[in-house]
């Protein structure tokens, strides 16, 4: 009970407004902070996550396709993931006049995977598995990978390796096409 009371008190807390969409919603959202932000050397993309689990090496999965499409600031790859042990070391060292975008997985309700959750503000990584990590990014997009479960660390690791490489392929693109990026 307490932590079910902790976790209501802290989504409420959080300030941005989500929206649900499919890769559609995540397009509009990239192509506007392009607009904004079209010189690439001032972006950072945050890709949180593991390759220790399905679901939650959706983030390193886009950071490893944006790093070989050779794009400059990447934190979070397979190779050298930004997971929870590593996420505040790396984050605190993203120099501060960068724009970031925050890609990380998430858990949702069975309906709605594959889907995203975007925002025009931070998100919040490993909120699904109950850790409270330092909110991230100017924008945010969450893949989700699994429908939430009373196990979210089982919900996570059980996630379809296919769904989540297609989720990650799909959002690299995206983020290569609204940066007009020539690899």
């Amino acid at each position: 009970m307490g932590n079910r009371a902790k976790t209501r008190k802290y989504r409420h807390s959080d300030p941005v407004s989500r929206e649900r969409v499919t890769i559609e919603g995540v397009t509009e959202l990239l192509r506007e902070a392009a607009a904004k932000h079209p010189d690439l050397s001032s972006i950072a993309f945050v890709c949180i996550g593991t390759d220790c689990s399905t679901g939650d090496s959706f983030g390193p999965w886009v950071g490893t396709m944006l790093t070989e499409a050779g794009f400059p600031h990447v934190i979070g790859t397979l190779a050298h993931p930004c997971d929870a042990d590593r996420y505040e070391e790396l984050t605190v060292a993203i120099p501060k006049e960068l724009t970031i975008i925050a890609i990380d997985a998430s858990l949702g309700k069975k309906d709605e995977t594959p889907s995203y959750r975007i925002a025009r503000g931070p998100l919040y990584p490993a909120h699904a598995v109950g850790k409270r990590l330092t909110p991230i990014g100017d924008y945010s997009i969450a893949g989700i990978v699994a429908p939430s479960s009373v196990k979210p660390y089982w919900a996570i690791q059980h996630a379809s390796l296919f769904e989540v490489m297609g989720m990650a392929r799909a959002v690299a693109d995206v983020i290569v096409q609204a940066w007009q990026f020539e690899r």
